[in-house]
């Protein structure tokens, strides 16, 4: 799995340097995605690249490229930054005073600066078009950008606490306290680093409950967003 990305993230960015030779350079679409904790937003953005890469293959083909997890490694290899300090960067606002000490230490640069980082690269990305960027503030990033479709994914917490526990494996009170712990970690990161609500529904272009919809109804909405405009 881990090759195949890295392979999808290849040819990404052969295709996104290709472009650069055309004159004037299109202006590619971006997606961004919101998504309550067991909403499916990983599965579905891959859902959404592969009916996007079928359906607008372009000329010259740019394939779409999917940034979650691998949006840290991304950044980190903007910055010329070690990989080790991935550990750092969670999707979570950092406590004060322990970001303090370690920064202090030498552990990290400041999760302010790291956020900056991170922002910068969100932002590039989306002016690069072709990307489906998942959390970490992605959607208030690029709201300027009138190119990308910000997309919040929800649903019951019954069904998000089950997603979770079947993809971890776990108990079904572990699976719950995760989604509890994931979804406030997230609100934190939103609010103390863009001072956003990451509810408000204004900050969307779109809303979905993949609870009623299933994953592959709601990437393909998704995808008719971006074809139909």
């Amino acid at each position: 799995m881990k090759k195949n990305v890295l392979d999808d993230l290849r040819r990404y960015m052969e295709a996104q340097y290709a472009l650069t030779e055309k004159r004037p350079r299109p202006q590619l679409p971006a997606i961004t995605i919101s998504r309550e904790a067991g909403a499916g937003a990983i599965t579905i953005g891959h859902l959404v690249a592969k009916i996007l890469d079928q359906r607008c293959p372009g000329d010259p083909p740019c394939p779409w490229a999917v940034f979650e997890r691998n949006l840290v490694e991304k950044m980190l290899q903007d910055q010329k930054l070690p990989a080790a300090l991935e550990r750092f960067i969670p999707e979570d606002a950092a406590f004060p005073l322990n970001d303090a000490v370690e920064t202090l230490l030498g552990l990290h640069p400041s999760s302010w600066t790291l956020v900056e980082h991170t922002t910068h690269t969100i932002r590039r990305l989306a002016i690069m078009g072709n990307v489906i960027l998942i959390g970490r503030g992605s959607n208030i990033i690029s709201a300027h950008l009138p190119h990308v479709f910000n997309v919040r994914l929800v649903a019951p917490l019954r069904e998000r606490v089950r997603q979770v526990e079947d993809y971890y494996k776990v108990k079904s009170v572990v699976a719950a306290q995760m989604v509890q712990d994931l979804d406030e970690a997230r609100r934190r990161y939103v609010r103390q680093y863009f001072r956003a609500d990451i509810d408000d529904p204004l900050h969307y272009h779109l809303t979905i409950n993949t609870a009623h919809t299933g994953f592959e109804k709601a990437a393909r909405i998704i995808a008719n967003l971006v074809i139909e405009n």
